[in-house]
C-alpha cells in the first residue's frame, strides 16, 4: 500500500485526486508554482513543495523537479491527473528509475498511443476499425496530395504528434488542399515541433463515443460503458453524458471490445479511454486513444457506481481490478459540463481576475467538481476551466434539468464565464432530444 502519493497538477483535478486518496488513508503532496501559493489545491492536501514560476514550463512541466519533491517528501507514487505530464513518456520513465510509481501505463503504452499516424498502425493490425486514410510515414506533400484524392473529399488534415484541434483542417476541395496542409504544418510544427500529419476521410456530423477502459498487471481489461462527447467547441469538449443517448446492447458490447483488443494491444494498464467516431449508419472509427484519466469521468464514476481515482491506485500498487465485465452495471445517467472562465461574447476569449464569490449549486444528482474558492484569483498562466458541474438522475431528462438548475444556482461572480452559454446548450431542442452530433455547435 502507498503511504504517501505526490499529485503532479493543480486545480480541480488536484483536489479530486486528493480526496480520494484521503478516503483510503494515503497522505498526499501538492506541488504549486508562484501563482498558486494559496490555491485550493494546496489547501487539500497534507503538504507542499513549490517547484518554480507562474509558468507551466518553469513549474508543473519542471518533471525533474516534480520527481525531487516526491522524493524529498517520501512520497512511493505520482499522480499526474490529465493535461501537464499524464501523457509524457519520459516523465513516467523517470519515475521508475527514480524508483517512484508512475499512477498511470507504462511508458511503452504512452509511447505507442502518442502519434496518432503510429497508433492507427497499430490499431488496424489489431483489426480495430479506422477511417478510411494515410498514416504513412512519407510526408512528401505530393504524395499527401495524392492520397487525399484518392480517399475521396472532404479530408481531414491532422497533426499525428498533437491533439486538441491543433494543426487540422477540413479540405473540401483538390485545388484546396495544397494551401491547407501547409497551413497544418505550420501549426504542427509551432505547437508540436513536429509538422508530420495524416490524412483521413472526412466523417461529417457524426457522434464523439469514448469508451472508459480498465486495465491491471494480470493482464485483465474492462471497458466502463461509454461517454457521448459530441458537443464540442473547436474541437474541445463542452458537454459529455453517459450513457450515449442512441446507444443500443449490441453497439455497446462491439465498441467494448474494440476498446479492449486497442488497450490489449499495448499491454495497457491503469485508466484509458479509447475514442471513436460513429456514423449515422452506425458504424465506428477509431479516433485516438487518450493514456490517461479524463476531465469527463465523473459522469463515468456516476453511472457505475466506480471511484476511478481509486482503481488508478489499486491497480499502481499492482492489485487486481477485482471486477470482471459482467460486475460492471450501468444505472441511470449523467451530464457534465465543463465551466470556464471565459467570455462568450468575445469569442470566448479566456479571461483572469478575481474570484469575488464562488458559491456552488449542491442538492440531490448534483456533483460539482472544483479547483477555486472566493478571494483567490485566476491566473492567466493557465487552462481556464474551473470546475466540472455534473447532474445525475434515474434518466437522462432527470439529469439535464437537475443539471440546469445546478448552473443557474451556481455563482462565480468576478470573471466572466460560460455559464449562461451551457445552459443555452443544454436548452436547445437536438440536445433535449438526443440528436446532437460534431456539428451542434453552430447549428
Amino acid at each position: 500500500m502507498f503511504k504517501k502519493i505526490l499529485i503532479a497538477n493543480r486545480g480541480e483535478i488536484a483536489c479530486r485526486v486528493a480526496a480520494t486518496a484521503k478516503r483510503m488513508g494515503i497522505q498526499t503532496v501538492a506541488v504549486y508554482s508562484d501563482a498558486d501559493a494559496h490555491a485550493k489545491h494546496v489547501a487539500a492536501c497534507d503538504e507542499a513543495i513549490h517547484v518554480g514560476g507562474s509558468a507551466p514550463k518553469d513549474s508543473y512541466l519542471r518533471w525533474e523537479a516534480i520527481i525531487e519533491a516526491a522524493r524529498a517528501a517520501g512520497a512511493q507514487a505520482i499522480h499526474p491527473g490529465y493535461g501537464f505530464l499524464s501523457e509524457n513518456e519520459a516523465f513516467a520513465d523517470a519515475c521508475a528509475k527514480a524508483g517512484l510509481v508512475f499512477i498511470g501505463p507504462p511508458a511503452s503504452a504512452i509511447q505507442a498511443m502518442g502519434l496518432k499516424a503510429e497508433s492507427k498502425q497499430l490499431m488496424e493490425k489489431a483489426g480495430v476499425p479506422l477511417v478510411p486514410g494515410y498514416h504513412g510515414s512519407d510526408q512528401n506533400p505530393d504524395l499527401l496530395k495524392r492520397e487525399a484524392d484518392r480517399i475521396g473529399y472532404p479530408v481531414l488534415i491532422k497533426a499525428s504528434a498533437g491533439g486538441g484541434g491543433k494543426g487540422m483542417r477540413a479540405v473540401e476541395k483538390s485545388e484546396d488542399f495544397e494551401a491547407a496542409l501547409a497551413s497544418c504544418q505550420r501549426e504542427a510544427q509551432n505547437s508540436f515541433g513536429d509538422q508530420a500529419v495524416l490524412i483521413e476521410k472526412y466523417v461529417q456530423r457524426p457522434r464523439h463515443i469514448e469508451i472508459q477502459v480498465f486495465g491491471d498487471t494480470q493482464g485483465h481489461c474492462v471497458y466502463l460503458m461509454e461517454r457521448d462527447c459530441s458537443v464540442q467547441r473547436r474541437h474541445q469538449k463542452v458537454v459529455e453524458e453517459a450513457p450515449c443517448p442512441i446507444m443500443t446492447p449490441e453497439l455497446r458490447e462491439q465498441m467494448g471490445q474494440s476498446a479492449i483488443d486497442a488497450a490489449k494491444s499495448v499491454n495497457y494498464r491503469g485508466a484509458g479511454t479509447v475514442e471513436f467516431l460513429l456514423d449515422a449508419s452506425g458504424a465506428f472509427y477509431f479516433l485516438e486513444m487518450n493514456t490517461r484519466l479524463q476531465v469527463e469521468h465523473p459522469v463515468t464514476e456516476l453511472i457505475t457506481g466506480l471511484d476511478l481515482v481509486a482503481l488508478q491506485i489499486q491497480v499502481a500498487q499492482g492489485e487486481p481490478l477485482g471486477i470482471t465485465q459482467p460486475d460492471v452495471s450501468l444505472n441511470g445517467a449523467a451530464i457534465e459540463v465543463r465551466l470556464y472562465t471565459e467570455d462568450p461574447s468575445q469569442d470566448f476569449l479566456p479571461s483572469s481576475g478575481p474570484v469575488d464569490l464562488w458559491r456552488p449549486a449542491a442538492g440531490v444528482g448534483v456533483r460539482i467538481d472544483a479547483g477555486i474558492c472566493s478571494g483567490q484569483e485566476i491566473s492567466p498562466f493557465y487552462d481556464p476551466m474551473v470546475a466540472k458541474v455534473i447532474g445525475y438522475g434515474p434518466d437522462r431528462e432527470t439529469a439535464r434539468l437537475r443539471l440546469i438548475a445546478a448552473l443557474k444556482e451556481t455563482v462565480l461572480f468576478g470573471t466572466p464565464n460560460n455559464k449562461d452559454f451551457l445552459i443555452q446548450c443544454l436548452e436547445k431542442q437536438s440536445f433535449i432530444d438526443g440528436a446532437a452530433t460534431t456539428a451542434f455547435i453552430g447549428e
